[in-house]
């Protein structure tokens, strides 16, 4: 997800249909539904555990080794960065690896890769939301959530997931910010290492 919108230091996660509901359900109900805080508002921990009340769990990736599963995140985290379609710059901190909620943190992982994009034009922060609302309606991508959260900016959030990809994506607008900008989480799925691996945690 840097700060701007939410820098989090490397932890270990990520999360298909049940993909979402466990990635987003589980976001949601963990950071209450919105954010409350204003602008510096970080987007829920989407698949951070499971809820048995909603029947969700955070669904399974196959297996790979932290190298591996770490790449197709910043694969999807470089799809997403294409599909905003407007001049700027994204930040750099790579994926984190952290523990699946319930299960043996040295076989069992998820990633996620928390990044910011800053528009050349401030103005283009709309215009890139747009595109993401048309692009992650294909290929294979599905928009399960689009809403302004409870900020006092009241910045409209994206949350989509990739059941072929085993992932899942929030995008936030911060577009009334001083310096606006755009913050993205994509989470994975919960991966399991080959045999004879230990995961390494980040």
């Amino acid at each position: 997800m840097l700060r701007a919108p939410f820098t989090t230091p490397h932890r270990h996660r990520l999360g298909s249909a049940s993909f979402t509901l466990a990635l987003v359900l589980t976001g949601l109900l963990l950071s209450g539904c919105g954010m409350t805080d204003d602008d510096n508002t970080k987007p829920p921990t989407a698949g951070a555990g499971t809820s048995d009340d909603a029947g969700t769990k955070i669904p399974d990736a196959g297996t790979a080794s932290t190298d591996d599963a770490a790449a197709k995140v910043k694969s999807v985290s470089s799809q997403i960065y294409d599909f905003l379609g407007v001049p700027g710059s994204a930040s750099e901190p790579g994926p984190g690896v952290r523990a699946c909620e319930g299960r043996d943190p040295d076989t069992y992982f998820q990633v996620y890769h928390p990044w910011n994009f800053k528009p050349a034009s401030g103005a283009d922060v709309d215009v890139a939301m747009k595109n993401l609302k048309g692009k992650l309606s294909t290929g294979g991508w599905v928009i399960k959530r689009s809403y302004q959260d409870n900020s006092a900016n009241k910045n409209l959030n994206i949350i989509a997931d990739n059941d072929a990809a085993k992932a899942s994506v929030w995008i936030v607008a911060y577009s009334k910010r001083t310096t606006p900008s755009i913050g993205i989480e994509v989470t994975s799925g919960c991966y399991r290492a080959p045999e004879g691996e230990t995961v390494r945690h980040s």
